[in-house]
Parts: C-alpha cells; structure tokens; sequence
C-alpha cells in the first residue's frame, strides 16, 4: 500500500516522461529507457497513478446519469 505522497511523486515521475517524450526527448526511469514507441505504456502508467490517489484519497468516479424525456 503507498501513501498519498509516494503516488504522487511516482505520478509526477510519469507526467514529466510524458511531456519530454511529447518534446521528441527520450526519458530515462531507473534502467527503463523510454521513447515516442512507449507513450501509450507512459499513458497507462499515468492513468492507473491517478487512479490510485483517487482511492487513497478517497475520491470516486463521478457518473453521469442521461434523463430523456418520453412522451405519455
């Protein structure tokens, strides 16, 4: 389980990947070498980030609800 903090650190690690390779920079995670060829793996890696902070922080899914009226 991770802390509020180390998720956001390691989401923040991920978004500055994101906008170098964005820049047609590669960026470098450890040993893990990443180019324009990862950006859908960054993506992902940023999308399940945000979704862990959401839990711990206790935030849901907003859901949107459609009405349509009918006539009677």
């Amino acid at each position: 389980m991770w802390s509020s903090v180390e998720i956001k650190e390691r989401l923040h690690l991920w978004l500055n990947a994101e906008a170098a390779i964005a820049k047609g920079q590669a960026y470098q995670i450890g040993s893990r070498r990443l180019e324009r060829a990862n950006l859908h793996q960054v993506r992902e890696q940023i999308k399940f980030w945000r979704t862990e902070l959401d839990r711990v922080e206790g935030r849901k899914k907003r859901r949107v609800t459609r009405i349509v009226p009918r006539d009677l």
